[in-house]
């Protein structure tokens, strides 16, 4: 998978000059919305009569959104034709496979433009990238 994911990033970014999940789905088409999508789901991702959307619940801090728009944007990279949803369940650790997918593309985006400093934690790393703490319990990049 991450075989696939990074060329597909360097791809992206070198194309569009940016990382930023928000400019990417502009210039990709991706129509962004937000809503109030309560308690459990933090994103989606649809497509509608040819037309793509990825909304992101509205009460999210600004992080999490990004975070959610990355994550969405991975779906309508990785999983053409499937709507998804981005759900947090009761537990953080049993996310499926295609959601796992689309985390490992939302932080790889979100890194693409960052190196680990020497003796910096993956704790820090993810914090100067601006990446929710939570998804340290995923994975390791």
């Amino acid at each position: 998978m991450d075989d696939l994911v990074q060329p597909l990033i360097r791809q992206l970014v070198k194309k569009h000059h940016t990382n930023c999940p928000f400019q990417l789905s502009a210039a990709l088409g991706i129509h962004i919305r937000y809503a109030d999508l309560g308690k459990s789901t933090k994103g989606l991702y649809f497509r509608k009569l040819r037309r793509r959307f990825i909304v992101i619940h509205s009460r999210l801090p600004a992080e999490w959104q990004r975070f959610v728009c990355a994550h969405e944007l991975g779906h309508d990279r990785l999983h053409k034709g499937i709507s998804r949803l981005f759900l947090e369940e009761h537990s953080y650790f049993a996310p499926g496979k295609l959601e796992r997918q689309a985390n490992r593309f939302a932080v790889a985006l979100l890194t693409s433009d960052l190196s680990m400093m020497p003796d910096e934690t993956m704790g820090e790393f993810y914090l100067r990238a601006g990446i929710p703490q939570e998804m340290l319990y995923f994975f390791d990049i």
